[in-house]
């Protein structure tokens, strides 16, 4: 039986970004995201200081390493970078700063997450 969210499915940002946040409905999962994204932004500002480009090549690896175990092993669902590549990426740092800026509840509240 298909999901009832499967049937509406998105066609902007806007839309997608629902979508997003339900599939990332449990809280380790989202954590597991935030570790990526922090050390991705870290690897980021460690290039900026130090000019060693080659760190840029392992911040898709290190991100997406601790979103997969997430999706695959707590969740237990597909990443939707598989079908929305560049929404899941700009989905992913909107989830992080919503989380950091304590504004990611009411963000999972009107997605219709339920909180745990």
């Amino acid at each position: 039986m298909a999901d009832k969210y499967e049937a509406q499915l998105p066609t902007d940002f806007q839309s997608f970004f629902p979508y997003y946040l339900r599939e990332h409905a449990h809280p380790l999962c989202r954590a597991l995201h935030y570790v990526g994204t922090s050390m991705v932004l870290a690897m980021l500002a460690y290039v900026i200081y130090s000019g060693q480009l080659v760190y840029l090549l392992l911040m898709p690896i290190v991100g997406y390493f601790f979103a997969w175990v997430g999706h695959f092993f707590v969740e237990k669902n597909k990443p939707a970078t598989f079908t929305y590549p560049l929404w899941s990426l700009m989905g992913d740092f909107k989830m992080y700063f919503l989380f950091v800026s304590g504004r990611i509840g009411l963000a999972l509240e009107a997605a219709g997450v339920a909180q745990k």
